[in-house]
């Protein structure tokens, strides 16, 4: 385990509290997130820190675009409301992330914001 500043790295295995995957640790990186569903849990303050008491589901909300990152996960915690925002892991060559899941949140999301144009 590595630690600097404000990220530590912790990548183990998990099980998906959400659809019950087995979530190998990322290759490329540190996971943090069900690459089949894509919620996680609210466990860090900061990167890799486990320090944050709060333990709330943190729900996908909606994919964005980094110019450097690539496609970026936003969470919202259903315990506390905070957002999170996490790169998505698709270039992981044991256990990417699901592309369904990630263009299923992108167009749930444009439907969203289509409704309450309307």
């Amino acid at each position: 385990m590595r630690e600097s500043r404000h990220f530590t790295v912790i990548n183990e295995p998990f099980t998906c509290i959400v659809c019950n995957t087995q979530v190998a640790p990322l290759r490329t990186g540190c996971r943090n997130h069900c690459p089949a569903c894509l919620h996680s849990v609210h466990v860090d303050r900061f990167p890799g820190d486990r320090q944050s008491e709060c333990g709330g589901l943190l729900v996908p909300e909606e994919i964005v675009q980094d110019s450097k990152k690539g496609f970026m996960i936003v969470h919202r915690c259903n315990t506390c409301g905070e957002l999170r925002t996490n790169k998505a892991a698709l270039d992981d060559p044991a256990q990417p992330d699901h592309m369904d899941a990630i263009l299923d949140l992108m167009k749930n999301r444009a439907l969203t914001k289509r409704g309450r144009q309307v």
